[in-house]
């Protein structure tokens, strides 16, 4: 894991540490919430990532010797820097679960610790939570145009740096099943995939002694690059011949890869070659800048696919790049706190609150999120968070809490849920999204209200600042 010290944050987050604790208000209880605003890939709902690795990160988030002489070098308070020598975080954290579906503007994670604590963890809270909530989404979408294929992560050659890392962890839980990253595979369990690369082939006189001899060395998971030289007239035959003589050995070829050329006319191609020589069992894999859109154009020709493997896009977040997941307060010092804007829709949600789940009769999402004041139960209307015409009532609905503690002055309060455990969780929770939310194009609209309350607490806050 990267190596993740308190100066892994934004200089602001310390300079305004300094005040708070030169005013001695470092004591003073916040209540920070983190959303996002807007779904990425123009998409139905998001796939919540990251949530473990906050809990890990937090668990040994300390200044170091070396953090200390950088920030006394960059002008910080001798007693200030004394202070930040001893810091823990002590706080509460109320989470969903990782792997939830997720949509904006809701409240997605809580945090209550006092106002320094709070403070600092904010950037890489955010650092975290965006880009795996938006790597596990790219996936989700994916692994839905997939349609019960195989994925394979293969993007760390093409990630921003070490981000290629958590990638491959944020892309398990979108419903990716194997990736290519060695080191992801070793520390977060995910089965390890790999096949060969151009170079390997070209470094032999003859595409058919590579063949041979790296089916030689690797009886059991052989994947034969195809397209080196030409896919048709020599990969596929010479990987049939491969194949004939595994078998002599009684040994059997997993499959060959794609990378280039048009895909759905060679792997149509390539399936009755292989059918042809007895070879059926042998899988077809492709790459080369595979996404949800190619994805669902092979299928949509049919195309005789069994695996993908995806890159670039999946690790990047293509077109995307980021979540625009922001960390807002909306408690301190006992008072509800609000951020205000010529743009309504940015107004922020004051109190410490509460989100539910609205179910149907089926026990599937019902279309619609209400967030609440924490301590509410009955919740009878939900209203548009910005159109006083727009309500639903909630009379007779099941509501599921979806904010939960998950951490206790400092500690966490349930166990480490693996990896596979998360991805399994994510996959169950989409079945219950109705199909409507999952179309790839112009899906609809899941409903996030407010309370009654929770309206009218904002409303009278704002015409408190109005009036000043």
């Amino acid at each position: 894991m990267f190596d993740f010290t308190g100066t892994y944050t934004d200089q602001y987050q310390l300079a305004m540490g300094q005040v708070y604790f030169q005013k001695k208000q470092q004591d003073n209880k916040a209540t920070f919430d983190y959303f996002f605003r807007k779904l990425p890939f123009e998409g139905g709902y998001a796939v919540f990532a990251g949530l473990e690795t906050i809990l890990e990160v937090l668990k040994d988030f300390r200044f170091s010797e070396k953090d200390i002489d950088f920030l006394k070098n960059q002008g910080f308070g001798l007693d200030y820097l004394e202070y930040l020598k001893d810091f823990r975080f002590t706080g509460d954290i109320y989470s969903v679960p990782e792997g939830e579906i997720v949509f904006p503007t809701e409240p997605i994670v809580r945090i209550e610790a006092n106002i320094i604590e709070a403070q600092i963890i904010e950037t890489f809270l955010l650092n975290i939570l965006n880009f795996q909530t938006l790597i596990a989404t790219k996936a989700s979408r994916m692994m839905l145009q997939a349609k019960g294929r195989k994925l394979i992560d293969f993007g760390l050659r093409r990630a921003q740096g070490p981000g290629g890392y958590y990638a491959s962890r944020a892309a398990v839980i979108g419903g990716f099943e194997a990736t290519s990253n060695t080191r992801a595979g070793r520390d977060f369990d995910i089965p390890v995939s790999g096949t060969m690369a151009h170079s390997f082939i070209q470094s032999y006189d003859d595409e058919l002694t590579a063949f041979r001899d790296f089916a030689e060395i690797h009886p059991h998971n052989s994947v034969l690059l195809v397209d080196t030289y030409n896919t048709l007239k020599s990969g596929i035959p010479n990987a049939i011949i491969v194949g004939k003589e595994m078998e002599a050995r009684g040994q059997k070829l997993t499959g060959i890869r794609l990378d280039s050329g048009d895909l759905a006319y060679l792997a149509r191609v390539s399936r009755k070659m292989l059918d042809d020589a007895g070879l059926e069992y042998v899988k077809i894999a492709v790459s080369n800048q595979l996404d949800e859109h190619l994805i669902k154009s092979l299928f949509d020709q049919e195309a005789p696919i069994d695996i993908f493997g995806v890159g670039t896009s999946l690790v990047t977040g293509n077109p995307d790049a980021a979540l625009d997941g922001v960390y807002k307060l909306a408690f301190f010092d006992g008072k509800p706190r609000i951020k205000l804007s010529e743009t309504i829709q940015k107004v922020t949600l004051p109190h410490k609150k509460q989100v539910y789940r609205i179910f149907d009769e089926e026990g599937n999402f019902s279309g619609a999120d209400v967030i609440t004041l924490v301590d509410e139960t009955e919740i009878s209307t939900m209203h548009h968070p910005f159109d006083p015409l727009k309500f639903l009532s909630l009379e007779g609905r099941t509501k599921e809490p979806m904010l939960k503690k998950i951490m206790e002055n400092g500690k966490r309060i349930f166990e480490e849920r693996s990896l596979e455990e998360i991805s399994t969780y994510a996959k169950e929770r989409l079945q219950k999204l109705a199909p409507e939310y999952k179309r790839f194009f112009n899906p609809h609209i899941y409903k996030v209200g407010i309370s009654e309350t929770l309206r009218n607490e904002r409303d009278k806050i704002l015409q408190e600042h109005k009036m000043n």
